[in-house]
């Protein structure tokens, strides 16, 4: 009986014999495969090459990771020309603004206050501009010019005021002459052409050059030289002058030729040189 459990047909025992072969080669290729073909020992320079590769790809994935989070350069905005001149904040509009430096919604702000708070009696209301800083202010201060207006309400109110200056003001013949820098207002508005408007700017502006050298001067309240200058002498005596090795910079602000960065430039010249 034993030996019917080992006994097989020619077909198992093929089978096996070739189970058998499988399994032995197996076990045998890689042995045979190594002898055969030896494991090449590692090229320095490959290894040299591979590690040069794999270290120039991380840096690329580094720059371009980067440039996702950098900001694009923005082109800057074409700066505007700043041209400092005599204005009235009462009359000026936003365009006058903008030339003087201003930028546009604080010129918008300006409009603003005018409209709800009415016109500006004094160049230190200016100073109540919301977003104004203290150095805008003082380098507009010097060109700050307030001209008041008397408007009538009809016509009839204007023929009567014309009427009455006419009858109670006095004025002066051809051929007088007066001091520009000694006469007040009263005596200025004795000369033709000039009223009360014209006479408060003529002092108002002489006080801040510290007296006239030239009656040319008129021309920066913009008045005609030609016509007054036939009323007018000018005692170059008088002028006062300025002591720039110990004006402080707000006083040199206050001469209507000199702005803020002049005075502040002259004041850093005069530190460094120890006046």
């Amino acid at each position: 009986m034993w030996k019917d459990l080992f006994y097989f047909t020619k077909t198992e025992r093929q089978g096996i014999i070739v189970l058998v072969v499988l399994v032995i080669g197996t076990f045998s290729v890689p042995q045979l495969f190594q002898l055969f073909f030896p494991a090449e020992e590692n090229n320095p320079e490959e290894e040299k090459f591979e590690k040069e590769y794999d270290k120039f790809m991380a840096s690329l994935k580094e720059v371009k990771r980067s440039s996702k989070y950098t900001k694009k350069p923005t082109l800057p905005y074409p700066k505007r020309e700043i041209k400092l001149s005599v204005f009235d904040p009462n009359t000026a509009d936003s365009i006058t603004f903008l030339t003087l430096g201003l930028p546009s919604w604080m010129a918008k702000n300006i409009l603003h206050y005018r409209e709800r708070q009415g016109k500006f009696r004094h160049p230190e209301d200016f100073r109540k501009i919301y977003g104004l800083t203290e150095e805008q202010y003082q380098t507009l201060l010097p060109y700050i010019q307030i001209t008041e207006k008397v408007i009538p309400k009809d016509t009839t109110q204007l023929l009567t005021i014309q009427k009455v200056q006419r009858d109670t003001l006095f004025k002066y013949q051809s051929g007088t002459i007066i001091d520009l820098n000694q006469a007040d207002t009263t005596e200025l508005k004795k000369i033709p052409g000039i009223g009360s408007g014209i006479a408060r700017m003529i002092v108002n502006y002489r006080n801040r050059l510290g007296f006239f050298y030239r009656i040319e001067q008129l021309q920066d309240i913009h008045l005609k030289v030609d016509r007054l200058r036939p009323w007018f002498s000018i005692d170059t005596a008088l002028i006062h002058r300025i002591n720039i090795n110990k004006a402080s910079t707000e006083q040199m602000m206050r001469h209507p030729y000199i702005n803020y960065y002049q005075a502040k430039v002259i004041n850093e010249h005069r530190k460094r040189k120890d006046l």
